[in-house]
């Protein structure tokens, strides 16, 4: 278990000092939190907000160990490098997209229900 502790810390370690998108990804995480708490009127509306934001963090790690096996190969262009690389930043995006319809939904009913639309 501590080993396995160990490597998932160089992990994020790798990402946090490598990856400006995992980066900006967790500094929105850090500045949604409290919205999650306020525009929710259960705790399972905060629990399904952050879990959004978690998966887009959750894949940009994914996504960054993609880069870095096909990274390791070489750097020689190749079909299938780009290939790989591409479908992992689609499934950045989608997990992007995900957030952003889970929050809209939630920021929607909170103005309506503010300004009783």
């Amino acid at each position: 278990m501590l080993h396995a502790l160990l490597n998932s810390s160089r992990g994020l370690a790798y990402v946090w000092k490598n990856e400006a998108a995992f980066r900006q990804e967790l500094m929105l995480f850090v500045f949604l939190t409290p919205f999650a708490f306020l525009i929710s009127e259960r705790a399972s509306d905060v629990v399904l907000l952050l879990l959004s934001l978690w998966l887009v963090l959750i894949v940009e790690v994914i996504n960054t160990s993609i880069e870095v096996v096909v990274n390791r190969i070489g750097f020689e262009p190749h079909e299938l490098s780009g290939v790989a690389k591409d479908v992992g930043s689609a499934a950045v995006m989608l997990s992007l997209l995900v957030a952003f319809l889970v929050w809209s939904v939630f920021v929607f009913a909170y103005l309506q229900q503010l300004f009783a639309w």
